[in-house]
């Protein structure tokens, strides 16, 4: 396996109260190869956006290591700074939640440019903006909206929306890619769509990808499927425990 992520033995814990703290991820270990997507399920509350959140730098855990492999080669990522860690957010990790959150004002290319943009200068070079348009071009053609392209925001549909949230994730070729409950405000078809081009651009552009959902009929398209209950990870169904891994 050519590894892209490895978290090793994560616990993390939030204070409850002033004399109490509840485990959020215990033990938690997990790894991932490049172009490789692992389905994470579990009930509400039971640490999956938390296991995002580690993931992706998001939240520092308690004890153990997070390992992305970038340009730079193994990094790991929870003894990071500040700084470094957005600087890893931006240039290595893509984000995909379960709103498209894209600015109104701007059009589809717009949303995938300003990304490429973002902890730059404020004079970029010609030839620059012009690889980053066409990189745009690039990714809004792979996601099936190129006669989109100078379309708002509201002038797409739900699932447009998505499409191009997708494509603004993988602005920056991430190596990891983070996608929460990608189709919980889409109706089963348009849901099973975005489920089937988050899967073929995945493995187009080699990003290790945890996905979040709740809906089973997706897991078969996974390379993997945990489940996430009370903080503790397991094969689902049923497999057995990858904290001791």
């Amino acid at each position: 396996m050519n590894i892209a992520l490895d978290i090793q033995h994560v616990t993390l814990t939030f204070a409850d109260g002033q004399a109490r703290r509840v485990t959020a991820l215990d033990d938690v270990s997990l790894r991932l190869g490049r172009g490789e997507i692992a389905a994470i399920t579990g009930p509400s509350g039971s640490g999956k956006s938390s296991l995002l959140a580690v993931a992706s730098t998001l939240i520092r855990p308690d004890n153990g290591h997070v390992y992305l492999w970038t340009g730079e080669g193994r990094t790991d990522i929870t003894g990071l700074s500040g700084r470094d860690a957005a600087a890893v957010r931006r240039g290595e990790i893509g984000f995909v939640f379960q709103q498209s959150n894209l600015v109104s004002s701007l059009t589809a290319l717009e949303q995938l440019e300003v990304t490429a943009h973002l902890g730059q200068s404020l004079v970029v070079p010609r030839r620059r903006r012009r690889q980053t348009r066409d990189r745009a071009m690039e990714l809004l053609d792979a996601v099936g909206l190129i006669d989109q392209r100078d379309q708002k925001p509201g002038q797409l549909s739900g699932g447009q929306r998505q499409r191009v949230n997708l494509a603004r994730a993988l602005m920056n070729d991430p190596g990891l890619l983070v996608v929460d409950e990608p189709t919980s405000a889409l109706d089963q078809e348009r849901g099973a769509a975005i489920i089937d081009l988050i899967v073929g651009v995945v493995r187009d552009h080699q990003a290790a990808t945890l996905l979040v959902t709740h809906d089973r009929t997706h897991f078969a398209k996974m390379d993997s499927v945990y489940q996430v209950t009370d903080g503790v990870l397991t094969d689902a169904p049923g497999g057995a425990l990858l904290k001791r891994r």
